[in-house]
């Protein structure tokens, strides 16, 4: 993601890089305490 996009500060560089773990990153990863679903497979009971 940040090789590939020229920030004007480092602000946007924190908030993109920021939006793209809380948004992106964190819904897509399975988490082990979750029993190895993705939060929202957990949060819709997809087995």
């Amino acid at each position: 993601m940040i090789w590939h996009y020229k920030f004007k500060n480092r602000n946007e560089a924190k908030l993109a890089i920021f939006n793209y773990i809380e948004i992106f990153y964190n819904r897509q990863r399975i988490h082990q305490s979750l029993g190895y679903k993705t939060p929202n497979d957990f949060e819709t009971g997809v087995i």
